[in-house]
């Protein structure tokens, strides 16, 4: 039994549109005026103003504010929670203060919770509270039970709704007797330890020049005009095609390995330390592979369906160790792709090499 979130395109109607923006424009509302009434009163009070006072409050304002009773309630209270969770992230983790929220914000969502039965799916339509049925067009129908909903709208106009949903049941996967070890790279996406190499689609990289191109017709433009709106949705559309292409790219490989191996080993990459690099073309390209994400991918898919993730320490020689006797060489520079093992003389390729030692550090791993 698991949680899985079911995400959809919507297609809502102009009144629902409306609605739907200015339930964006009260939550955001909600969300700074109660940042600002906090900030006021630990200034003049020397005292936390709390989520009930905030809820308490909220009603009061309702009957002030009467254009705050248009939309949805349970939208402005989880506006509330998520200005709550800011604070405790800011006590406990130090992650920042808590920031006023901008209407400049290409990106809008709101959330909403399932009380008495007022989300749903039928007949490829969403029940939504105050907005109704709402059309979308997809195959996939939830299952489990509906916590939440969260609808966004992002940067080039769509729109979108995202189903929480609980209680689902995940068919475990045959076990196949088969282990593989994974060298992430940037020139080859994967190298399997079986000698397989997966190669980089680099999705960016083959778009990056008409992205350019937009992004330089949009700077000519006069900002907040008609055609400079066009502009950014032309930019913005190419960016979501880019990521749509990568998402597909890492959810098929993903699964694919999930289903034909039961012990899947990896290395816990330091992305962060590799992206802050001198190089802008290799930093470009880092991002580009969503290493983080693959692995992500990775680690829900073997919790759902049955199989092992085992990461290695990210300082592990794997690249500088032989695989045939365990000699361990010293350390090479990135341009030797091919080297021998000086104590059995087994010529090694580096990234297949990596690979095997990889999954041998795994299997020791989950054994242990």
């Amino acid at each position: 039994m698991a949680e899985k979130a079911y995400k959809y395109r919507i297609y809502p109607n102009k009144k629902q549109q409306e609605l739907i923006q200015k339930t964006f424009g009260c939550t955001r509302f909600v969300y700074n005026y109660y940042l600002d009434k906090k900030i006021k009163t630990y200034e003049q009070d020397k005292m936390t103003f709390t989520y009930n006072m905030c809820s308490k409050d909220l009603t009061q304002l309702k009957k002030e504010l009467i254009w705050l009773k248009e939309v949805d309630s349970v939208g402005l209270q989880s506006s509330l929670r998520d200005l709550d969770m800011a604070y405790q992230k800011f006590f406990k983790e130090h992650s920042g203060y808590p920031k006023f929220k901008s209407k400049k914000n290409r990106h809008k969502s709101y959330k909403t919770k399932n009380t008495n039965n007022c989300l749903g799916f039928e007949n490829k339509h969403i029940k939504l509270p105050k907005l109704g049925l709402v059309k979308v067009r997809d195959k996939q129908i939830p299952q489990g039970r509906i916590l939440n909903a969260t609808i966004s709208q992002e940067s080039n106009g769509q729109y979108y709704c995202s189903l929480c949903c609980t209680d689902i049941t995940f068919e475990q996967l045959p076990k196949t007797n088969r282990n593989i070890g994974l060298d992430l790279g940037i020139v080859d996406f994967a190298i399997l330890s079986d000698g397989t190499k997966i190669d980089n689609p680099r999705f960016y990289e083959k778009s990056e020049k008409k992205l350019a191109k937009l992004q330089r017709e949009l700077s000519r433009k006069t900002i907040g005009s008609n055609r400079w709106n066009k502009a950014r949705v032309k930019v913005a559309k190419l960016q979501k095609h880019i990521s749509n292409q990568r998402n597909d790219f890492l959810q098929k490989i993903s699964t694919s390995i999930v289903q034909n191996f039961d012990v899947i080993s990896i290395e816990d990459l330091d992305v962060k330390s590799m992206r802050e690099t001198d190089s802008n073309t290799r930093n470009k390209r880092v991002g580009d592979v969503s290493w983080s994400e693959f692995r992500r991918m990775l680690t829900y898919k073997c919790e759902w369906y049955g199989k092992t993730l085992s990461v290695i320490d990210r300082y592990f020689p794997s690249s500088q160790i032989c695989h045939c006797c365990g000699h361990r060489d010293s350390k090479k520079s990135e341009d030797i792709r091919i080297w021998s093992c000086p104590a059995c003389n087994s010529e090694l390729d580096r990234d297949v090499n990596a690979a095997i030692n990889i999954l041998n550090e795994g299997l020791r791993l989950v054994n242990n």
